[in-house]
């Protein structure tokens, strides 16, 4: 018993330590493993490999389960003038974040310049015209969608099949709720069982990263390592950007309220996000300054938590950033016009499956990066270009998952006041 006790403290202690130090101790380690010992270092690569192929296994259930729960979640009875108000709110501040992602990415031209640049440069595949790719959303076959991993065409299907899920989970007659409920309940055990799945792979994280990065490293040299700094300014940037410009411009101009105002609340959650990661988590303090906003009950009640499943702006932008800067390491060049058009749509409908729950985005840029040509394969340099990513996203996870929740508070705050639902006899008394 006592040997059986000793064996538990000595393993123990990986899985309580901060995960989000552990990733950045395996990017650390694999970046000085791939510089000091060079090619010696490369027999690492099957277990970098392995952390690939994990993430591949688990995408194309969770954009179903997720996608599924996320648009049944929407009550038909809720999805009135507010509710849709604040849908079209989530799904035009999300595309716009996608385009100032872009735009950072275009400006910065973060690029790894890896090894392997022309070998991969030599496969990309011929991008589908913009109108080619709106008509293929719509799948012939779902099976076929799903086996051949097209992503546009699965997440339509899950959010039709989602949506109307959520019509016969309200349905009068019993026996068509009954089977609604049951379903739902599925997917919903489905989700929650890949969530779990998901947090077991992130346990071998850091031996992942640190496996793919030593390769990336031990092939190109120092000469990537700024490349990171640069995508990480270009983030943060971004997202200081969307603050200003979308959501002040949303509470100044459209909702002709006090910015300062807005912000004297809205610091509270915008700070337990950033520290928590987690805009489920955070959502007891996002409710607590909409209701301190004046914001009325009914309103916020729905339009939160709404907002934690759909409303993923600083996801968006974190996707349109990273998203360039692996084509332009894996490519040696950025995206076509109508490659842009399908990232912000592939990002957009995306953001309505991705859980609010710490490093989902990561998971998400999976999809964004498979519908332009570029997947994640293991023992490719988009693999490899990925892997240096997600040593960083710990810190990138921070600012965007502090953006979401900003941005979950300004559309409910702005959609509030269009609707005579805010108290402005708070913002009067505690103007400052």
């Amino acid at each position: 018993m006592s040997g059986k006790n000793t064996q538990k403290k000595w393993y123990s202690w990986y899985f309580e330590f901060n995960l989000l130090y552990r990733i950045l101790i395996g990017l650390v380690l694999g970046v000085v493993l791939g510089l000091v010992f060079k090619e010696k270092i490369l027999w690492v690569q099957p277990f970098g490999d392995l952390f690939v192929r994990l993430l591949k296994m688990i995408m194309m259930p969770i954009i179903l389960s997720t996608l599924i729960v996320g648009a049944s979640s929407v009550s038909p009875a809720n999805l009135g003038k507010v509710g849709i108000r604040v849908i079209i709110f989530y799904l035009l501040t999300s595309a716009v974040a996608v385009v100032i992602g872009l735009v950072m990415g275009a400006i910065f031209h973060p690029s790894a310049e890896l090894a392997s640049l022309a070998e991969a440069a030599g496969r990309e595949a011929k991008a589908p015209t913009l109108a080619q790719t709106l008509l293929n959303i719509v799948p012939t076959s779902v099976a076929s969608v799903i086996v051949n991993e097209t992503i546009l065409a699965v997440i339509f299907f899950a959010l039709v099949f989602g949506l109307g899920l959520s019509y016969l989970r309200v349905a009068k007659d019993e026996r068509l709720k009954k089977a609604g409920d049951v379903i739902y309940t599925f997917f919903d055990g489905l989700a929650e069982v890949i969530m779990l799945i998901i947090k077991g792979i992130m346990q071998y994280a850091p031996f992942g990263v640190l496996a793919l990065v030593s390769v990336v490293f031990a092939t190109n040299g120092p000469k990537v390592i700024g490349s990171l700094g640069i995508v990480t300014a270009a983030c943060f940037i971004g997202y200081a950007i969307h603050i200003i410009v979308v959501y002040c411009g949303m509470v100044k101009f459209a909702g002709k309220l006090s910015i300062k105002r807005f912000f004297k609340d809205a610091k509270d959650p915008f700070i337990t996000a950033f520290v928590t990661r987690s805009s489920n988590g955070t959502l007891p303090v996002t409710m607590e300054a909409a209701d301190n906003l004046g914001v009325h009950k009914d309103v916020y009640s729905f339009s939160l938590p709404l907002g934690a499943t759909i409303n993923m702006d600083g996801t968006a932008i974190y996707q349109g950033v990273c998203a360039t800067f692996i084509a332009l390491s894996v490519w040696g060049h950025g995206f076509s016009l109508s490659q842009m058009g399908i990232i912000i749509i592939t990002a957009t409908l995306a953001s309505i499956g991705t859980a609010g729950v710490p490093g989902a985005g990561a998971i998400m840029l999976l999809l964004v990066l498979d519908s332009v040509g570029l997947p994640v394969v293991a023992g490719t340099a988009v693999a490899g270009a990925y892997a240096m990513i997600l040593g960083i996203d710990a810190l990138l996870d921070m600012g965007r998952t502090a953006l979401n929740v900003l941005g979950d508070l300004s559309c409910t705050t702005v959609v509030a006041k269009s609707m005579k639902e805010l108290d402005m006899a708070k913002w009067e008394k505690q103007a400052v």
